[in-house]
């Protein structure tokens, strides 16, 4: 059966700045982030990786460049996996931008207010609207083959979206568990749609 791996960028600089940093080649992996990136090249190294996709910002496009040459896998990117935009706070660090970033979750995943955004940025249904065909197109492409791929991408984006494409994940969840760096959920597709068998750590049943 097809199998997805949902893999977070390692440690970049932005992290250490606490820093907006959703568009362009700004900050890389600091050094912790490339280790992380090779030790989980090295997790994965007994699987058959078919296909690595990558986010076009330059964090998540190093931990899959990493991921690539380690385990001789394909590399492609595409726009569907950049992390959500925050618009005005592009590139600033003020606890305004993160208070006003972390109300706008709490629209979304509790208020179900699927439009709210920051000023110029991307709302919850914005980014489903690039985010889920993609994963659309995976699962039909690959229904009835073996294939693993992994997706190399951000914690916003996958604490977002995941509990929207997986059966047996919600929201709740996904904000009590969180998306460590490098950490990854697996998902497996049956006959009614992906679920998710690990979150990290945690292993799911699958009913």
């Amino acid at each position: 059966m097809l199998k997805l791996y949902f893999v977070r960028h390692g440690e970049s600089l932005a992290n250490l700045l606490q820093e907006f940093s959703n568009t362009g080649c700004k900050h890389p992996l600091t050094e912790n982030g490339i280790n992380q990136a090779k030790s989980l090249a090295n997790q994965l190294s007994s699987l058959q990786i078919t296909q690595i996709y990558s986010s076009p910002i330059l964090r998540a496009l190093q931990t899959a460049q990493i991921l690539s040459d380690h385990l001789q896998a394909p590399l492609e990117i595409t726009p569907a996996l950049q992390e959500w935009s925050v618009g005005i706070y592009e590139g600033t660090t003020a606890q305004i931008g993160w208070d006003l970033h972390h109300q706008v979750q709490d629209d979304w995943f509790i208020h179900q207010n699927l439009d709210s955004k920051m000023p110029n940025g991307e709302s919850f249904r914005e980014i489903q609207a690039r985010f889920n065909p993609f994963i659309e197109r995976l699962v039909e492409n690959g229904r009835y083959s073996d294939q693993n791929v992994v997706l190399v991408a951000h914690g916003g984006l996958y604490l977002a979206m995941l509990p929207s494409i997986l059966k047996n994940v919600s929201f709740t969840f996904a904000r009590q568990h969180g998306f460590p760096h490098t950490s990854y959920a697996v998902a497996e597709l049956r006959s009614d749609g992906l679920y998710c068998t690990s979150w990290g750590t945690v292993s799911l049943s699958i009913q």
